[in-house]
């Protein structure tokens, strides 16, 4: 049955189409998701940049990351509502051209505020582009294509983030930081316009815009934002003994509590929860939500510690973390096809114990470490990640369609998001936590040595005092380097004790593996039945 698409005459069958227009249109939206993705980290390598020309304080700059974050969180479970509304093809050729006009605003950003709330409504209108794909790719190709879908797009899912900093850190340090903004200008014009020719998978149902359930909306926007902001400035704020901070809580507890009221029994609900009775679904988003706070956690970790513990640029910072991204790249056709010829319980489970065990090797940090004592961690790190992000984007959506696959999409894509923010926030703590508690550890062993703490602060003091003549100066500075190099020591070993509890955590999500079980595959899917 053909249908139309706001009286633009009849549309074929997507599963009909030429396999090279289906590789086109899959190409187009797989390129606008990569761009949304990208910017979530883009920034991660050039804070200090940003910070340094928008004037803005430490506690302020975290935010160019958080509202991006923030936004999309809330708007990937809305677009599976916004497509069958307004269609893929104006949903997703709309996200793309208002994410590129957001990117031009916040390149010509004039202080923090207005970075803020640019960089907020860029991860709003670009976080419809990432379940998207999703849905189009499982809906237009089938059999042997559609076994790759999850392959492709997991690599993009996994790839755009930890890419980010490296992209974000090359243009900086050579066109300065501005550019990372400006860049998505050409690529975000031509998404737009590819679509609105190329993509036509489906019809829009304008009605529902006015069976829209506010009160869902406005349920799920407090509920994620309320989260997220605790997530942020929790660690900064001593968690709940900020009055903010508790406020900030509460009203994400009762969001979503009505979210939950709302998705059950709407008549029209914004997003759909149904998918959840599916028992795998239900085990695969949790894999998402444990995959999202391992990459994202991990993505932002070393990043920090190149810049506090070895005092990189932003350009050094990028070039030493590319290499996770080699090491996707080189498994996604591995994970691709073990995930259709072996159980995907054990291809995952091969994957936690190999993320488990490069997050291990990377928790022996020592502060002289560079590209070549992280360069086999970070390889392994890329390499096993795929393996867990690929059978369980098969596990999550190979058993839906329709409308539900949507549904199914947003959901999956939001624990894996929600998951980042939430491991960025707990890393974040842990690691202030543990560098205070070896701050003490250090001042007691120093305490405890007596003479010889006695004799390297007098040796220390006798090299300076070889410089200036003033014995005063001399001191003061071999006080000022040995706090110096108790604060590198103790952040360093922060860090190895934040990898290891990671390394762990992942160790334990093996025992989810067993309840999980492969479902067969849809039926090809009947775009009218699309609404």
């Amino acid at each position: 049955m053909a249908v139309t698409d706001k009286g633009e005459g009849a549309l074929p069958n997507p599963i009909d189409l030429p396999l090279s227009r289906k590789y086109l249109i899959f190409g187009v939206l797989a390129f606008g998701q990569f761009m949304a993705l990208l910017d979530i980290q883009i920034v991660a390598a050039s804070l200090n940049d940003v910070q340094a020309g928008l004037s803005a304080g430490p506690d302020e700059i975290s935010w160019v990351q958080t509202a991006y974050l923030m936004a999309e969180l809330v708007m990937i479970p809305f677009s599976a509502f916004l497509a069958q509304a307004m269609s893929t093809r104006w949903l997703f050729a709309a996200s793309a051209g208002l994410f590129t006009v957001s990117s031009i605003a916040c390149g010509m950003a004039w202080n923090i505020e207005s970075m803020i709330a640019f960089r907020a409504l860029q991860g709003f209108v670009g976080g419809a582009m990432v379940p998207s794909v999703f849905a189009v790719g499982f809906t237009i190709f089938e059999g042997k294509q559609r076994a790759l879908i999850p392959a492709i797009l997991g690599m993009v899912s996994v790839l755009a983030p930890t890419m980010g900093p490296t992209v974000g850190g090359v243009i900086t340090n050579t066109i300065g930081w501005r550019w990372i903004f400006f860049i998505n200008v050409v690529p975000g014009l031509a998404v737009t316009i590819l679509t609105i020719l190329l993509v036509r998978v489906d019809r829009a149902d304008v009605r529902m815009f006015g069976r829209i359930d506010w009160s869902h909306l406005v349920a799920m926007a407090v509920a994620l934002a309320g989260l997220q902001y605790v997530l942020e400035e929790g660690p900064r704020k001593d968690w709940f003994s900020d009055p903010q901070i508790i406020l900030a809580a509460w009203l994400s507890f009762v969001g979503l509590c009505l979210f939950i009221e709302r998705s059950l029994f709407s008549i029209n609900p914004i997003v759909r929860i149904s998918p959840f009775r599916n028992r795998t679904f239900g085990f695969a988003c949790l894999f998402n939500l444990v995959i999202g706070f391992g990459i994202y956690a991990s993505t932002y970790l070393v990043p920090v510690f190149l810049g506090r513990v070895r005092g990189y640029n932003s350009l050094e910072i990028g070039t030493t973390v590319f290499v996770v991204g080699a090491g996707q790249l080189v498994s996604t056709m591995i994970a691709a096809w073990a995930s259709n010829n072996v159980d995907r319980r054990i291809v995952i489970a091969i994957g936690l114990l190999g993320f488990s065990f490069s997050l291990w090797l990377t928790s022996h940090l020592g502060s002289n470490w560079g590209f070549d004592q992280l360069l086999v961690p970070q390889l392994m790190r890329g390499l096993f990640v795929m393996l867990c992000i690929v059978p369980s984007v098969s596990m999550a959506l190979s058993a839906f369609e329709g409308p539900e696959l949507r549904s199914a999409s947003g959901l999956f894509n939001l624990m894996r998001n929600l998951g980042g923010a939430i491991g960025i926030a707990t890393v974040n703590t842990w690691l202030g936590d543990a560098t205070r508690t070896q701050m003490l550890r250090f001042g007691e062993a120093m305490a405890a040595s007596g003479q010889g703490a006695r004799e390297a602060m007098a040796a220390m003091t006798a090299r300076f005092a070889a410089i200036t003549p003033d014995p005063d100066l001399a001191n003061r500075l071999a006080q000022s380097t040995m706090v110096r190099i108790v604060a590198r020591e103790s952040l360093t070993i922060g860090f190895d004790e934040v990898f290891r509890i990671m390394a762990w955590m992942f160790l334990a999500a093996l025992v989810i593996v067993p309840f999980c079980r492969a479902l067969p595959g849809p039926a090809p899917v009947n775009p009218a039945d699309v609404h």
